[in-house]
């Protein structure tokens, strides 16, 4: 089994034996982590549970937690969850890597299909499916949203999309994804869609493919699944709090798998992530910081605000070099876009996270900025 090295561990090594300007602060534009405070309330809330240390948590999730993210989902999207439509998870990177294993055990020489570039774990979790890849090429030409291929898509097995995407921040709207969900009953195939960023939007928020499921009359979310996170809605990546939601008769089966394999968060961190899920005031502060941040990377380098995430996805001549060059000049990380997908794709465009406090975004940007100016 073999797995390419992550997009950070290959930026490292084009970076190993550069030497940047010492004169600047390091910044890094690069890794999709909030910079920002956990909000007071949820820290509390796990220090002041900290006590259940020496409980076992439930695999299934604490039914505070569970209570909590079906919640989420009613108030957000307006769907109403049966108990069995809702697997909690540890974030959804986990699911993300071990739910196309569990969805392809009993396909034979299955085909898994999913966004180019990608975030990497669906080129992981297709490996450890031992799966075949085909992908859904995403370029300036298709605004970046994948188009619809019908004959791959009559003999696959497990779609994944990413509405909003990372890296390229596109959103796909209700039709469209209404489509994909047609698609999917048409030539039974399991579709997920990745919505751990949802919540970071600037305008509209985002649709859910459930609410698509639900519009063209699959109110039972028959082969749809959707995986969402409050890493990046709460700025508490650490908490590991993750959901699954959609089709029962899929997730009864993962809940049990996720049994034998034993990941769950601990009760504190339980706790204090119910408290998140339920609360949607310290969302919307987060969200006003990261348009504020679209605002200032319009006012530097003139670029239009995404419609969601906090990524912009940069064309630029040659992605390695211009990192590469950045750095060493300006002492600020970006990502290569090639280093998201596979056969060319993202090549010619860097990944920026707008992910820093205000002062530390302006001086990143104008450095970039200069840069530029400067090549």
């Amino acid at each position: 089994m073999y797995f390419q090295p992550y997009p950070f561990e290959k930026l490292n090594a084009l970076l190993g034996s550069v030497t940047p300007d010492k004169r600047l602060k390091p910044l890094a534009l690069t890794i999709g982590e909030p910079q920002f405070k956990t909000p007071d309330f949820i820290v509390e809330t796990f220090k002041n549970s900290a006590r259940l240390l020496n409980k076992y948590p439930k695999i299934a999730g604490e039914q505070i937690l569970r209570d909590a993210q079906m919640d989420f989902v009613r108030r957000r999207f307006g769907v109403s969850l049966c108990s069995n439509e809702l697997v909690t998870t540890m974030g959804t990177r986990e699911a993300l890597f071990n739910l196309p294993q569990f969805l392809l055990f009993n396909k034979s020489n299955p085909l898994m299909i999913y966004p180019n570039p990608f975030y990497q774990i669906y080129e992981g979790a297709a490996i450890a499916s031992r799966a075949r890849s085909a992908y859904l090429e995403l370029n300036k030409e298709n605004d970046f949203k994948p188009r619809i291929d019908e004959k791959l898509l009559s003999g696959c097995d497990l779609v994944i999309l990413n509405s909003p995407s990372n890296p390229t921040a596109s959103v796909m709207s209700l039709e469209e994804l209404k489509e994909w969900a047609a698609l999917a009953l048409k030539y039974n195939f399991i579709l997920i869609n990745d919505e751990c960023y949802s919540e970071i939007y600037c305008d509209k928020p985002p649709h859910s493919l459930l609410e698509a499921s639900i519009a063209i009359g699959n109110k039972n979310f028959k082969n749809i699944l959707i995986l969402n996170s409050i890493s990046k809605r709460s700025c508490a990546p650490s908490l590991r709090s993750g959901f699954a939601a959609g089709d029962g008769s899929l997730l009864e089966g993962y809940a049990k798998y996720r049994t034998y394999a034993g990941c769950a968060a601990g009760v504190p961190m339980q706790l204090a992530a119910a408290e998140a899920w339920n609360n949607e005031r310290h969302v919307e502060k987060t969200r006003q910081k990261y348009i504020k941040n679209f605002e200032t990377a319009k006012e530097i380098l003139g670029v239009d605000k995404s419609e969601a995430t906090f990524y912009i996805w940069l064309k630029v001549d040659n992605d390695e070099e211009f990192a590469k060059e950045l750095y060493e000049k300006k002492n600020v990380k970006v990502l290569p876009g090639s280093y998201l997908g596979r056969e060319g794709a993202g090549s010619g465009y860097v990944r920026m996270a707008l992910v820093l406090e205000e002062e530390d975004l302006k001086e990143a940007l104008q450095r970039v900025a200069d840069f530029i100016k400067g090549r």
